[in-house]
């Protein structure tokens, strides 16, 4: 037996990590102790914060506390950041300059962007939202989208794959088009896609585009924004021609998302190792490839698997079965546990005020390739939009909220 419980520490508060730790606390008992470390008091959920631009929820719904986790799991949660990490002597620096000891550290610290040339200050990413860590900036880019006068034009652009929630920026294209077909009507969005082709739910976002806001959307594929410039209230987001030159997009609300990767913290502790961007991980146990005894999980990972919510829920199961198996000395990688890893990707996506679609995939563990392989009888979207659809949306992140933060 062992002396002490296993001190496992997880960084980060969002859907990955409270979900890891709830479910290490819950499944290891008095055989681990668990730490959170999360800077901010409450967690504000992407999932759903589209619909802030419409005014369908409000953002102040979307926040989700801590208290659950401690009372209900004995959870210790640090209000503070992760700064660095020693993986063989098993500590955590925090910015307040407190280490934590660790057994297993999880990370699960999100997306990190590309730098964007012309948003180089606070003041100018405010005014060009990407809002892509829903919180002010999002409250920003409704606010921007209230003030415009009828008539006025939102450019928003799509960055390369692989980003956060693959159908998101579709759906946000969406909500907009339908915010201005209802409230302003002589407006119109461009849509620039750094992307050959719409990277998710294409039949239904194609047919959305070309029927449903046909005239009001204008779709623009392989159409990276390199930079932005400000000339007096409008701006112009910069694309490039392919041939030397520059096209220039020009806005009276611009939201540009810029190129995704792993939040800070994965590059600072040296568990980037996928195309210099993702943390490649053992999908068994979503070890790092990179140092041992650290788990990367969420948007972070590099495995292939679909960056989202829902998915990062699903991941931080696997990993906190891992981690309870590992702390007690039992296999990981038996045949029947290879046969359980499944994760499973689900989301709906708002079209239009009171509609909604769905995309579907479960992912397995291929031995054979030790990759997560798309089980395809699985994998599907809804046939058309629905307002049964978008009830389903709202149960769905009801369920998915209370499994993570309760």
């Amino acid at each position: 037996a062992r002396a002490a419980a296993a001190r496992v520490v997880v960084v980060g508060g969002g859907f990955g990590g409270a979900t890891a730790a709830k479910y290490i606390a819950q499944w290891g008992g008095a055989g681990v102790s668990v730490t959170l470390v999360e800077p901010n008091a409450r967690h504000v959920s992407c999932i759903l914060s589209n619909l802030v631009l419409n005014d369908r929820v409000n953002l102040a719904s979307l926040g989700f506390g801590y208290d659950r986790l401690k009372q209900r799991y004995g959870i210790e949660v640090v209000a503070d950041r992760a700064m660095g990490a020693d993986p063989v002597a098993g500590k955590l620096d925090l910015a307040s300059g407190i280490a934590l000891d660790f057994d297993r550290l999880v990370i699960a610290p999100g997306i990190g962007f590309d730098p964007m040339p012309g948003l180089d200050t606070p003041e100018q990413q405010m005014l060009v939202p990407h809002a892509w860590l829903a919180g002010a900036q999002t409250q920003s880019l409704r606010d921007q989208l209230n003030a415009m006068a009828d008539g006025g034009t939102v450019v928003m652009s799509i960055p390369k794959a692989p980003y956060r929630c693959p159908p998101g920026p579709y759906e946000r294209a969406c909500v907009i088009a339908d915010f201005l077909k209802r409230k302003k009507p002589k407006s119109k969005l461009v849509v620039l896609d750094a992307n050959a082709d719409i990277q998710a739910e294409p039949v239904m976002f194609r047919n959305a585009f070309t029927t449903l806001y046909a005239g009001r959307l204008e779709y623009v594929p392989n159409a990276m924004v390199t930079r932005v410039s400000f000339e007096g209230r409008r701006r112009k987001a910069w694309v490039s021609d392919g041939v030397g030159g520059e096209i220039a997009w020009t806005a009276d609300v611009l939201n540009v998302i810029p190129r995704n990767t792993a939040a800070r913290l994965a590059h600072d502790l040296g568990v980037v190792n996928v195309n210099g961007r993702w943390s490649g991980v053992n999908p068994l146990t979503y070890e790092s490839t990179a140092a041992a005894r650290i788990h990367v999980i969420g948007d972070a990972q590099g495995t292939g698997l679909p960056k989202a919510g829902h998915i990062a829920n699903s991941e931080a199961k696997i990993c906190a079965d891992a981690i309870v198996r590992m702390v007690n000395g039992w296999p990981v990688d038996d045949a029947v546990r290879m046969q359980s890893v499944v994760a499973n990707s689900a989301c709906f996506s708002p079209i239009t005020y009171d509609t909604a679609s769905w995309l579907n995939a479960v992912f397995a563990y291929d031995p054979a390739t030790g990759l997560m392989k798309r089980v395809d009888a699985s994998f599907g979207e809804a046939p058309v939009r629905s307002k049964e659809n978008y009830e389903h949306m709202m149960k769905w992140a009801a369920r998915l909220f209370d499994d993570t933060f309760a």
